[in-house]
């Protein structure tokens, strides 16, 4: 009996992979390496992005300048997350199962870019636009490279959440949407960045680009 229930087991398993309904609404071994992924990359936003980053400022405080900006990006990731829980619902634009594990290995990418970002940021990390004491240009490791590469690990991580939902549509609105709400807070924060730094940043500019090594 229970190696015809195993046998059951597998062929649901290979219909579902084959099917078009995402993995996460079927078995619950794919919705919770999807829960295990998102809570991983929220406890690394918590610890590496709040309480590392606040105890190396030891009590100096970030003067927030562009207020509202974190309101945007916030409708950003509202949009991507509709679309994509309701087309994946109705089953609309879905793609093959192995694009849930594309979408994984691309999430975890992109936490992990992001989180080095952060690191090499240190003290200066901070969830809002601003400038705190002794603020000066950080040009090495991933900034080496873009100058803003913690919002390439969260292009990234939208990519993935639209993969893992196997959405190729949610795949263009995460670009999308990306490109208004953080192509907008990109240029405040960098007009904001020259007005306060002044020639450094003037001339980081001119080597580095925003978000894809030697493209954008």
């Amino acid at each position: 009996m229970v190696e015809n229930i195993l046998i059951y087991l597998t062929h649901y398993e290979i219909e579902l992979f084959m099917s078009s309904f995402p993995l996460i609404y079927g078995l619950n071994l794919y919705l919770s390496v999807f829960l295990a992924t998102i809570s991983f990359w929220i406890i690394t936003e918590i610890v590496g992005g709040i309480i590392i980053p606040g105890r190396r400022r030891d009590g100096s405080e970030v003067q927030e300048r562009k207020h509202g900006l974190n309101f945007t990006t916030w409708l950003g990731w509202e949009a991507l997350l509709v679309f994509t829980l309701v087309s994946a619902s109705f089953k609309l634009f879905i793609l093959p199962g192995d694009a849930f594990f594309a979408g994984i290995i691309i999430f975890l990418s992109g936490v992990g870019i992001r989180q080095w970002a952060v690191a090499v940021l240190g003290k200066y990390f901070s969830h809002v636009v601003g400038i705190q004491k002794d603020q000066k240009v950080i040009d090495v490791g991933p900034y080496h490279y873009v100058r803003h590469p913690s919002y390439t690990g969260i292009l990234l991580i939208q990519i993935g959440i639209a993969l893992m939902f196997q959405s190729w549509a949610s795949v263009l609105v995460a670009v999308i949407s990306f490109s208004l709400a953080y192509g907008h807070r990109i240029l405040k924060e960098e007009k904001f960045l020259v007005e306060e730094l002044g020639d450094y940043y003037r001339r980081y500019m001119a080597k580095t680009k925003r978000i894809i090594p030697f493209l954008i």
